[in-house]
């Protein structure tokens, strides 16, 4: 292969022409925008001196691309995503890889061929202070983590948002509403940073704020398997809203929030310290420290860089596709908890979801009023720590 990779999109809506845009600013070495693909002539227009498809299968085959990035509405992730796999392309899918599990597991069993690039877009693992994070817990700093919190209330939407497109907030378009379209991106990191939990408990509210059917607020409650646990609560009917991960272990506490990256240190392990303390009021000592984290760069571009450089360069993925499914799976425990009034355990049972998303896909009488496609950018939408 050249020393450059031609990508084509698919889907050039709000998130596709946002890639698209960097692309052509040249934001991404080796990398030339090829194709563009969309089911809407008016979306295309931006693109006169680019061979443009309404077909995703008439750009795959047209021996123009090396590569697809895929950012249509999130079902159409399984189908274009198994199609360009199994015609040798390289992918690279915007979040969520699908919208459950079964189709996540159909989705990367496409993926068969080890020289193959399968990528996700879970560009906020590039963050500084979550790069910093994760190498401090994998490093044993913390020690045993005992539990998590992440408040992560700051994903505020309009009506607006939500008339911008049919296919929003609705089950047969959509799948979902926070948990599949907002928060892939913190459920991502929390079972990235610690794992996945054993055991979830999700109370999810259907259209508690906005005129949608699908959820807009959820709280859940998670168990791992060392017996730590968990309370993630997120929402998009909340303002202001809240940013805060805190994560506690025998070695201390971390809290990242509003750009500050803290760590209040034990001097001694907290368990040893309870062990070994002559009174029963003692507290460990501890040390206040403030982590510097580097400016992060550019999210986005930085994963499609690393996309480009693994084809080219074999080097390793931030964000394989594959580890895409346990984002997917964690939401739909919240929400099949919810659906089933009960806890759920994981592996979660991948049919048993399918059948009730089914259900309420069949079930549905709701009917958007009035659509209207906005002409916004993307980057007010992204968030960092």
């Amino acid at each position: 292969m050249a020393n450059q990779v031609r990508l084509g999109i698919i889907g050039v809506g709000g998130m596709g022409s946002y890639h698209a845009n960097y692309l052509q600013a040249g934001k991404v070495a080796r990398c030339s925008l090829a194709a563009v693909c969309d089911i809407d002539p008016k979306r295309l227009e931006p693109f006169p001196d680019l061979p443009r498809f309404s077909d995703s299968r008439e750009l795959i085959r047209s021996g123009k691309v090396d590569a697809v990035l895929i950012a249509t509405p999130h079902y159409f992730h399984t189908t274009i995503g198994i199609d360009a796999l199994e015609q040798g392309l390289h992918v690279l899918v915007e979040k969520p890889i699908s919208v459950h599990k079964a189709d996540c597991e159909r989705l990367i069993a496409a993926h068969r061929k080890r020289k193959q690039i399968f990528a996700a877009m879970f560009n906020q693992r590039t963050v500084a202070a979550y790069v910093k994070l994760k190498s401090m817990l994998d490093a044993g700093e913390l020690g045993e983590i005992f539990r998590v919190n992440w408040i992560v209330t700051d994903w505020f939407r309009t009506e607006a948002y939500y008339a911008s497109g049919g296919w929003r907030a609705t089950w047969s378009g959509e799948g979902g509403g926070v948990l599949l379209n907002q928060c892939p991106h913190n459920l991502d990191l929390l079972t990235w940073l610690c794992g996945m939990p054993t055991r979830v408990h999700g109370f999810c509210g259907l259209a508690v704020r906005h005129s949608i059917e699908v959820e807009d607020r959820v709280t859940a409650y998670l168990e791992f398997r060392n017996g730590a646990t968990g309370v993630f609560v997120t929402t998009t009917c909340e303002a202001p809203g809240t940013n805060r991960l805190e994560i506690a272990g025998e070695r201390g506490r971390i809290v990242i929030e509003n750009n500050r990256f803290s760590f209040v240190r034990n001097e001694i392990p907290m368990t040893e310290f309870s062990r070994t303390a002559k009174g029963g009021f003692e507290c460990p000592p501890v040390w206040n420290i403030e982590i510097p984290a580097p400016c992060s760069g550019p999210q986005h571009p930085a994963i499609t860089q690393n996309f480009v450089d693994a084809i080219l360069d074999d080097v390793p993925l931030i964000a394989p596709a594959a580890e895409g499914i346990r984002s997917v799976e964690l939401a739909n425990a919240m929400l099949l908890s919810t659906l089933l009034n009960r806890a759920i355990d994981i592996p979660l049972d991948a049919a048993v979801f399918e059948g009730e998303l089914k259900k309420l896909i069949a079930n549905s009488k709701f009917r958007k009023d009035a659509v209207k496609e906005r002409n916004e950018g993307m980057g007010a939408s992204f968030k960092n720590v």
